[in-house]
């Protein structure tokens, strides 16, 4: 399969990323990293050269990629923007917003009923490639909502100067974070498209289809 990937870089970014607090315990959260491998797999196989950004998740690299594993937020918008410039990045990766302030030399003892952690915002990496003077062609990013999906969704595109963004609804059964099917929302300036419920791999194909036709929308413009 080829396309307007093909012979193209592009940087996906995948899976959760962990904070960590002490050398024991961390904050993460419940992205298994499967849309982000699904979607590294499928741009390969439409001849693209791929970079994958992968945080911690118990996956094989997809055949054809290059795979770059990180663990915290920090770590993952370093890879990222050093595999600037490409055609296209996708940020699937669920990065945390928030990281703790200092990380404990040493495991924390339990010293009350309760534990105070004082957090501190982390980097927006799909805002900061948006920016980028090496910005790629295209910036996809990802949205996991509970509810009001499309307002939000259109509000990241917006804020953040994204090209498309691809929603989905999380805690509901058979759908979004650990699992391998899925449903999304796409969004972008004057369109949208829903996908699937479909197996994550069927998503990613569908998804690069929609990538391919925006990508051709701006070389034509």
């Amino acid at each position: 399969m080829s396309g307007a990937l093909a012979g193209r870089r592009v940087v996906v970014s995948a899976g959760p990323t962990y904070e960590d607090i002490d050398p024991v315990r961390f904050i993460g959260n419940r992205s298994s990293g499967k849309m982000g491998f699904a979607l590294a797999a499928a741009a390969a196989a439409r001849g693209a050269e791929v970079v994958l950004i992968a945080g911690p998740v118990h996956l094989p690299a997809p055949d054809g990629v290059r795979r770059i594993d990180v663990r915290s937020a920090a770590q993952m918008r370093e890879a990222v923007l050093a595999a600037l410039p490409a055609e296209v990045y996708i940020g699937a990766a669920a990065v945390a917003d928030y990281a703790p302030r200092s990380v404990a030399p040493g495991k924390m003892k339990k010293t009350g009923a309760t534990l105070v952690l004082e957090l501190v915002r982390t980097p927006d990496i799909l805002a900061g490639v948006a920016i980028h003077p090496q910005r790629p062609k295209l910036v996809v990013g990802f949205a996991a909502e509970t509810d009001d999906v499309e307002r939000y969704a259109r509000g990241k595109l917006v804020d953040k100067k994204l090209d498309m963004i691809a929603a989905n609804r999380v805690g509901v059964p058979g759908s979004g974070f650990e699992c391998d099917d899925n449903a999304l929302s796409v969004y972008w300036p004057g369109g949208a498209r829903e996908l699937g419920p479909a197996p994550k791999t069927v998503l990613a194909e569908a998804l690069l289809d929609l990538v391919d036709t925006r990508l051709q929308v701006h070389r034509s413009a």
